[in-house]
């Protein structure tokens, strides 16, 4: 079984986690704009390709597909979700097996202020979320809002163009700045259709943060969800992370994964304050907490391989070592030559 993924950047783990599930038996390939993408390195196969949104960008990569007799696809990169959503059904015509969601799914997920509108539907906690600058300083006035506040990007990925102002001078501040940038970022595209209402502004909860994997099935049935507090954050991923035992948040996840009916891995952001807990953040994809919950027990390779083999999930693939710590490090490898 042949593994193909895309924007692969810096998840070496991932890579490896795979290679290591299919014990020889498949090869993993690694496609990304850089060849120096320190993922490449683990890679049987690497592919350099252009940015996601140059013209004929999808076309290479079933091409590379084809060539390479790929049996499964997983992305790595929010902003190429959309892109492989749209696509499906042409890699599906050629044998391949893309993890990501629906198209209406992506849509709830990438955009921050749907997401929103999914956890107030099916009633679960989130912060207060404006997209209108003018409507956050009158919810501000009345006291309905109160600093500190997020001002973020509203299609925004990798924490890019985060603020946290704690008056009204640097909300005004903040929210230019990102006004200005956003054109000049890789989200630029994923924001176009609606400039204007691009940025949102929200309030910021003060507590405990968890992440969370949601594993659904290829029927977007809920199989496992894994718990974990951020103990440590760098560059908006988790550094360092436990497992929990908290069934408040584990039924937040199980109704998230069955109301959304996402396939495969879906990582989420939940905050507790004052005995609440609000919904942030949903990523349909493997994301860089995913390490926590796979030494933390949580085999969702296993069981993602599984299911491609047409295979049942075997329970050993779920096991549960709660309030272990875990930390990343760095390390340095070689990415070989330029040429």
């Amino acid at each position: 079984m042949n593994i193909l993924f895309t924007c692969a950047g810096r998840r070496n783990y991932l890579l490896n986690f795979f290679r290591e599930e299919l014990k020889g038996q498949g090869q993993i390939l690694a496609a990304d704009m850089q060849l120096s993408a320190p993922a490449m390195a683990d890679a049987d196969k690497k592919f350099v390709v252009p940015a996601i949104y140059t013209d004929g960008y999808m076309d290479l990569i079933l091409d590379i597909c084809k060539k390479e007799n790929v049996q499964a696809l997983i992305s790595l990169n929010d902003l190429e979700l959309p892109l492989l959503a749209a696509r499906k059904t042409d890699f599906e015509k050629i044998g391949v097996k893309v993890l990501v969601s629906r198209e209406e799914v992506i849509d709830i997920c990438f955009d921050k202020m749907k997401t929103v509108e999914f956890a107030n539907k099916i009633g679960v906690l989130t912060p207060k979320t404006f997209t209108s600058l003018a409507k956050a300083k009158e919810a501000l006035e009345k006291g309905d809002l109160k600093f500190p506040l997020v001002v973020k990007p509203r299609w925004g990925s990798a924490s890019i163009g985060l603020e946290f102002p704690i008056n009204m001078e640097e909300l005004d501040l903040a929210y230019q700045l990102l006004t200005m940038r956003l054109s000049r970022t890789m989200l630029a595209e994923a924001s176009k259709e609606d400039f204007d209402n691009a940025i949102l502004i929200q309030e910021k909860i003060q507590g405990k943060e968890y992440g969370m994997d949601i594993l659904n099935d290829f029927n977007g049935e809920t199989k496992a969800v894994y718990v974990k507090e951020k103990l440590a954050m760098r560059a908006g991923e988790t550094d360092k992370s436990t497992l929990r035992n908290i069934p408040q948040i584990d039924e937040i996840g199980r109704k998230v994964g069955r109301e959304l009916k996402h396939i495969a891995n879906c990582d989420c952001d939940v905050f507790e304050a004052d005995g609440k807990f609000y919904l942030l953040e949903l990523n349909p994809r493997f994301g860089g907490g995913y390490p926590f919950t796979h030494y933390g027990g949580g085999n969702y390779v296993g069981a993602i391989l599984a299911w491609l083999r047409g295979e049942a999930a075997n329970d050993s693939l779920f096991q549960r070592k709660y309030d272990q710590i875990f930390s990343k490090c760095d390390r340095l490898i070689s990415v070989g030559n330029e040429k």
